[in-house]
This record gives C-alpha cells, sequence and structure tokens, in this order.
C-alpha cells in the first residue's frame, strides 16, 4: 500500500513533503522555497491567515518538525522509485482521470507525472498518449492554484516533445494558456508563458497561436505589467510567435512597440530581440519612430548590451535610418558612427557586419520607402 506522511509534514502552499520547515510570523509553518517564493512574488501577508507581514519576514527554522519529517521517513515503508515499473506511470494517469479521485490525489498525481516526465521522453509520449491532456487540461479549469501550478508544468514538460506540440494545441491547451496569462498567479502566467513559446517551435503552430483571439494581447499585457520573470518569459514568446511573418503586425497592432522599448530601457534585453523582428515590417518601423527616446534607448543598448542585444540594436538603427532622414540625423548626433567604428574592429562577426552596414547607411544616407 502507498505509504501517507502526517498532514503536518505537508507543506500549505506545495502540498508536498517539507525539506526545510520554517515558521512564519503569523505562527504557520510552510517549506522554505515554497514561501520565499511566495514572498519573492511581492506578497506581505501569510497564505493562509491572510495576516500582514513586514517588508522582509523572518523566516525561522522549524527544527524540530523537520527532524521528525526526517525520522517518520527513515522508519517507514518507502514505495519504489517513480517509473521503476510500467505500471506506476500508468497508475498515476488513472488517478488523474478517474472523477472519483480527490483533488489532493489529483494533485500527488500531478507532482509525480512531472517529476517522471521531466526528463523521460518515452514517459512524456506514454502520458500524452494514454489520454491524460483532458484531465490535465480540468485541473487547469479547477480554479485551486496548486493544480494549476502543477498542471501547467507537466503540461510543459509534455510539450518537450516535438510529437506532442500540434496534438496538445488541439486539445486546446492554448485557451487555457490565455486565461491563465489573465488571471493566473505570477508563477502560473511565467510557466503558462513559457508554455507557448515551447508550442511556438513548431512552425504550424505559430500561426495557429498567433491567429488565437487575445493570445498575443495577453502576452503583451503580461510584458507591460508581469514582474521580471513575467516579463522575461512573455518576451520570449513573443519572439518566438514573430518569426512567423504574420505574427509582427499582430503583435503591432497590439501597442507593443512602446512596451518593448520601455522594458529594453528597463533591461530586458530580450525585448530587444521582439524588437529586432518587428523592424523587418513596415508597421513595426514607423511605430518605433513615433516613439520619443526610441534612438537614445537602442544607442544605450550599443554601449552597454550584450554581443547579441548590439547586433539588433544595429539591425533596428539601420532600419529606421533607412525609413526616416529625422531618425537618421538622431543616430549622427548621438555619436553612433564612432561606436560602430568600435564595434566593427572588437566584436562578433554579426555585429561586425550590422555596424559596417549602419555605417554606410549614415555616411550614404540611403533611403527606402
Amino acid at each position: 500500500m502507498a505509504f501517507e506522511f502526517p498532514d503536518d509534514f505537508i507543506c500549505p502552499i506545495s502540498l508536498e513533503i517539507m525539506s526545510d520547515p520554517v515558521i512564519l510570523q503569523s505562527g504557520h509553518t510552510f517549506d522554505r522555497v515554497s514561501i520565499q517564493r511566495w514572498l519573492d512574488s511581492g506578497n506581505r501577508t501569510c497564505p493562509i491567515s491572510k495576516i500582514p507581514l513586514p517588508e522582509s519576514p523572518l523566516l525561522i527554522p522549524n527544527h524540530a518538525l523537520r527532524s521528525l519529517i526526517s525520522n517518520y521517513a527513515r522508519v517507514s515503508p518507502q514505495k519504489s522509485p517513480l517509473g521503476a515499473d510500467d505500471e506506476q506511470p500508468q497508475a498515476l494517469v488513472s488517478a488523474l482521470v478517474s472523477r472519483s479521485s480527490s483533488p489532493s490525489l489529483k494533485l500527488q498525481s500531478l507532482i509525480s507525472l512531472a517529476r517522471v516526465t521531466k526528463r523521460d521522453s518515452s514517459l512524456r509520449r506514454r502520458v500524452t498518449e494514454s489520454g491524460a491532456v483532458p484531465a490535465v487540461l480540468e485541473c487547469v479549469d479547477s480554479g485551486s492554484l496548486c493544480l494549476q501550478e502543477k498542471a501547467l508544468y507537466l503540461l510543459l514538460n509534455l510539450s518537450l516533445e516535438d510529437d506532442n506540440k500540434v496534438g496538445l494545441v488541439a486539445d486546446g491547451v492554448v485557451k487555457r494558456i490565455v486565461r491563465v496569462l489573465r488571471v493566473g498567479s505570477p508563477d502560473c502566467r511565467a510557466v503558462a508563458a513559457t508554455l507557448l513559446t515551447s508550442l511556438a517551435v513548431v512552425e504550424v503552430n505559430k500561426a495557429t497561436i498567433g491567429s488565437y483571439p487575445d493570445a498575443i494581447p495577453a502576452l503583451v499585457s503580461l510584458l507591460r505589467n508581469g514582474n521580471g520573470r513575467e516579463s522575461k518569459e512573455a518576451a520570449t514568446a513573443l519572439y518566438a510567435l514573430c518569426s512567423f511573418t504574420d505574427n509582427r503586425k499582430r503583435v503591432v497592432d497590439c501597442g507593443s512597440v512602446p512596451i518593448l522599448i520601455q522594458a529594453v530601457d528597463s533591461g530586458l534585453e530580450r525585448a530587444v530581440e521582439v524588437l529586432g523582428l518587428l523592424a523587418k515590417c513596415r508597421g513595426g518601423r514607423d511605430e518605433m519612430i513615433k516613439v520619443s527616446g526610441c534612438v537614445k534607448v537602442l544607442v544605450n543598448v550599443l554601449r552597454n548590451g550584450s554581443i547579441k542585444g548590439m547586433q539588433y540594436a544595429l539591425f533596428i538603427l539601420n532600419c529606421l535610418c533607412c525609413c526616416s532622414r529625422e531618425i537618421l540625423d538622431e543616430v549622427r548626433i548621438e555619436g553612433v558612427i564612432e561606436i560602430c567604428l568600435n564595434l566593427m574592429e572588437d566584436e562578433g562577426e554579426k555585429v561586425r557586419r550590422n555596424a559596417a552596414s549602419l555605417v554606410r547607411t549614415l555616411h550614404g544616407n540611403s533611403m527606402i520607402a
């Protein structure tokens, strides 16, 4: 029979056995990783009592409980490792899809399935082929934060298998992702954006996701309003989608360009990569030209950014200079020619090539329609 730990050993946030229990000032105990993640997301209330917490809450180690958990596990019978035989993953799937399974049993099944599918390609295929995906999607829709988060992690693992990507979209994953992007917790929103990036590896999914109502607007909203992790994952998803030409206009039409430029100015270099793709379409260039300070932000990337960031910033500036005499004059005033000459000597091949192209544009004063 499966061995169960006492309820007091289970973290109220993750619903997993605590490995490093700590006591919050509210008197409640949580696993350190879970409560720290809660606090890092900006929350300043106890997850259970909702009692307000100070700006830097103390996390007091619960040595007694940790010792109890350790001793209890040592003397109690243990299950064999998950995945050691063919029956255990199937039992987990059966527990997940069964209408009679309790929420806690479903949660434990999701946690275990996410663990065993993280690195096992064959298990990812088996879980998908078993018909478990609709049940996982129900957990995303359940209204339970814990069920939703673990279900999203499992879907992310399943999406790592290229053969699963189109099927997951066909099963309705995108609809759930968009809803989570709008109203989910910070962690769930970040995972949902990552899941979209994974699904968008397949070309046909780029078109399907891009044309889905609210998918791109939800990502742009997350980029604008999310925390650091959420914004980065949103920008990464937008980059993946914008490699499909038709999606670039959709992203521009959502008012993304000023948001992306602000994100670059705030240090999110992934956003300059998205702008680099948007600069390939006329609408994207037109919107960038309208944004006051755009050139200064891009020049700052040339001075302080990574090699990849410089590469994209040079490309964007070249595109804008070919479209606007005002931008061209502003770029000259910012001393970009000198910057480019230095980059042509020291940086990577693509940076040198893009820098040389921009210098030719600035000297030649060529314009395109």
